[in-house]
């Protein structure tokens, strides 16, 4: 005799309901072999349904004994009910549960997809039970694009595609015209003379009139047990359902495979999830482009100061009230600190204001006397004409260079840009040998009109002094600023016997406002990480919802055999490539800002760093393991019974 391939004994089911319990079942006493084809009918809150979720596995009893061909289920853990679900149990629904976004094909596979099985083999196999099932031409279709009954036949060949030994068919005609639930019984008695056990639960006695055996359940108990037909000996069949053994990584990519269908149906949702992180990495990759552009700009404004170079002023400081009584900056100090090893060049200043005139037009300036190196050491460039010699410092020479403001103020629309012409500085001739670009030394700077001559025609003609306003060193490139400043305080002390000046250090500015720079950098990264965390709990929020909309697609996947790792594993592959995906449209969006930010700026330009894209897609696939990882573990856990009647 066979050995009944479910038995229950004893079986009862609570739930708590209030501050007492609410009890479904009581005292079940139940053996159905290899097979048999049984109904189980009862009115609605009779406890049918509670006693197929517990023969199916997808509920635990709360007091007795249910063993499963031959089997204790009570000591099974959740992976071992999962592959008993998977490999014994196939479940046919009332509501038919078939997910919107997968074709018909793609919805009979899933079954298949947890039993670790080749993609070829499965779809070969689901497109024959479609094509049995009298949906050859519908593939592709999807639940939509179908009929009532040719879901629910879809549903049927889900049930088949592991090559279930059990079927539990609930209510499967009750959302079905009379010829189509009769269609579906058909192929309910052409599977159990194949020799499988079919077990409907239904309210309907002209559907349990089908089964060959009816058990009837009132307030939780059984009620009556009769046979409604002869029992017939079932058709041997060898159950090709072994554990299939799932090819390495195969999970993994199948998870994949199914979160981007799902991301790809719902694109809205998906797009409104990411768009918190698509902002945040925008931010995070816009600012450290503007922030290294600015420190760049910052540093080209320096250089225009004067590349690592020293300036010595009289007095002990700015505004010292002596420093126009000191006398002894002269131009034999540049001569004789030109010669030190680490000096690349040195230049004497002085200055003297002037009216200027040329032709009708007039304009204040600043006549400022330099050496022949003052190019060089302040990296001034010459766009038109030349510079100035030793040979024109020597003798004294009228020639003069003036900046890109003199030029516009006086030879507005000449082609020569004033090279060659004489103006009037006072009373004294001048003629413009070149045109220098802007300068910038100091605050307005490049507003000023300035006009470069040698320092000994300005002291002769207009200070009448031999005396300096300042010298100006360039320090050599290899050389220690911060040494070279040193050596210069003690060089010129000891010539004049006192250190009756200070001196500037260009390094010590650039390093002042590099770091101010990066501090205000720091700052506003630190904002944008603030909105990129604050993404990933939109995420979070979002991923949450989703797992509450998504109950009954879980409770499918749970029932067709699913682990709860591999619920996990695709929620959490979800949360990450909405994160990812985002990340890189972040940084699409941020190199966008960057050529729009370009197009229109002309202080300076963003500079993009590979570095904070490839530090912003790491973090967004940091924040889609982090955020994603709560809702993925509640989807993991939740109840499938739960989860298939909210679905």
């Amino acid at each position: 005799m066979d050995q009944p391939i479910i038995q229950l004994s004893g079986i009862g089911r609570s739930y708590p309901s209030g501050e007492g319990s609410l009890t479904v079942l009581r005292d079940v006493d139940l053996t159905i072999n290899q097979g048999e084809f049984v109904a189980i009918i009862g009115a609605s809150g009779s406890g049918k349904t509670t006693l197929m979720n517990i023969l199916g596995c997808l509920d635990r009893p709360s007091t007795g004994t249910y063993r499963f061909a031959g089997q204790d289920i009570g000591g099974l853990g959740n992976a071992d009910l999962a592959a008993l679900r998977r490999e014994r149990f196939g479940f046919i629904f009332q509501r038919y549960h078939l997910l919107p976004e997968l074709t018909a094909l793609g919805n009979v596979e899933i079954p298949a997809v947890y039993r670790g099985e080749a993609v070829s083999a499965r779809r070969a196999r689901a497109a024959r039970l479609l094509d049995r099932l009298g949906l050859g031409t519908r593939l592709d279709h999807r639940p939509s694009a179908l009929s009532g009954g040719q879901q629910q036949r879809v549903s049927i060949a889900r049930a088949l595609i592991n090559d279930a030994s059990v079927i539990l068919a609930d209510e499967p005609t009750g959302a079905l015209d009379s010829h189509s639930g009769e269609e579906v019984l058909s192929i309910l008695s052409e599977l159990n003379a194949d020799g499988r056990t079919i077990i409907i639960v239904t309210h309907d006695p002209k559907v349990a009139a089908r089964a060959r055996r009816i058990i009837e359940i009132s307030d939780g108990r059984i009620i009556a047990d009769r046979q409604n037909q002869p029992a017939t000996t079932p058709v041997r069949r060898d159950k090709a359902g072994k554990e299939a053994s799932a090819l390495p990584g195969s999970a993994f990519f199948e998870a994949l495979r199914m979160a981007v269908v799902s991301m790809r149906a719902h694109k809205l949702r998906s797009f409104l999830t990411m768009l918190g992180i698509i902002i945040g990495i925008a931010s995070v990759v816009s600012v450290v482009a503007l922030g290294e552009g600015s420190r760049q700009q910052v540093l080209a404004n320096i250089s225009s100061l004067g590349t690592n170079t020293l300036e010595v002023f009289p007095g002990r400081d700015f505004g010292d009230m002596r420093s126009g009584r000191i006398k002894t900056l002269v131009a034999s100090d540049a001569e004789a600190l030109a010669r030190l090893p680490f000096v690349a060049a040195a230049t004497p200043s002085t200055s003297a204001s002037a009216t200027i005139r040329f032709g009708g037009t007039e304009a204040n300036a600043q006549i400022s006397g330099v050496g022949a190196d003052y190019f060089t050491v302040t990296g001034s460039t010459i766009i038109a004409g030349r510079s100035f010699d030793g040979a024109a410092i020597q003798t004294m020479a009228q020639d003069v260079v003036i900046d890109t403001n003199m030029r516009d103020s006086l030879f507005a629309g000449r082609a020569d840009s004033g090279v060659g012409q004489v103006i009037y500085a006072g009373n004294a001739m001048l003629r413009v040998v070149g045109v220098a670009q802007v300068a910038s030394r100091g605050p307005g700077g490049s507003q000023n009109l300035r006009l470069y001559a040698p320092y000994t025609t300005v002291q002769a003609r207009f200070l009448g002094t031999g005396t300096l306003s300042s010298l100006t060193l360039r320090i050599a490139d290899d050389a220690d600023m911060g040494a070279a400043q040193s050596a210069v305080t003690e060089f010129l002390t000891q010539r004049h016997g006192t250190q009756d000046f200070f001196i500037v250090n260009t390094d010590e500015i650039r390093q002042t406002i590099t770091s101010t720079t990066g501090t205000l950098t720091l700052l506003i990264s630190a904002i944008a990480v603030i909105s990129l965390v604050v993404g990933g709990i939109g995420v979070m929020n979002i991923m949450l919802v989703s797992v509450t909309e998504r109950v009954g697609e879980i409770g499918l996947r749970i029932a067709v055999g699913a682990r709860r790792g591999d619920i996990l594993q695709q929620f959490l592959i979800e949360a990450v490539l909405v994160c990812l995906i985002g990340g890189i449209l972040g940084i699409g969006a941020a190199l966008g800002f960057g050529v729009l930010f370009d197009h229109f700026s002309t202080s300076f330009t963003m500079i993009q760093s590979p570095a904070a894209m490839i530090a912003a897609l790491v973090s967004s696939t940091l924040i889609g393991i982090t955020f994603g990882f709560l809702p993925a573990r509640n989807a993991a856990r939740m109840d499938p019974v739960a989860a298939l009647s909210k679905g």
